[in-house]
């Protein structure tokens, strides 16, 4: 495992960024936030690989798949930080610190978006920074990697 390699994971209809509901999640599409997020890590001496995909499953065998060649994850899990059990019991099965981000403030939202089923398996949670939330959720994916050695 690489303790400066991080993977950012992006869930269901973050490929829409930009163009789907801009007045709530801005105008960056979903490859400005991944260089953005690239440059970000590369500036902090870190490796970032971006991966996102609409389908539940494909998520839960990524981050199954991280464990032991990436020091960290940082997510965005949509939608499915709502409901899926099967993402935080992989979430769970991590050894790395995890990230949690959100480009909106989800508690100023609609109720059913007040509980993240993730939660209590990640490090942390970004929340309502807009696309700099990104930026923090790295920062902070460093700061965990470097206190567990």
């Amino acid at each position: 495992m690489s303790s400066s390699s991080i993977i950012l994971m992006h869930g269901p209809n973050l490929n829409t960024l930009g163009k789907r509901q801009p007045e709530i999640y801005g105008s960056y599409t979903l490859a400005d936030v991944e260089k953005m997020a690239a440059d970000s890590a590369a500036e902090m001496g870190m490796d970032l690989v971006a991966i996102q995909s609409n389908s539940e499953s494909r998520l839960v065998q990524e981050v199954h798949q991280a464990k032991g060649i990436y020091g960290a994850i940082i997510i965005n899990a949509g939608a499915l930080t709502h409901y899926s059990w099967a993402l935080a019991d992989a979430l769970a099965y991590f050894d790395g610190p995890v990230v949690e981000v959100h480009i909106t403030n989800t508690y100023a939202r609609e109720a059913w978006r007040h509980t993240s089923v993730i939660s209590p398996y990640v490090s942390g949670s970004i929340l309502g920074f807009g696309v700099d939330g990104y930026e923090l959720a790295i920062r902070a994916a460093k700061r965990l990697l470097a206190n567990a050695n």
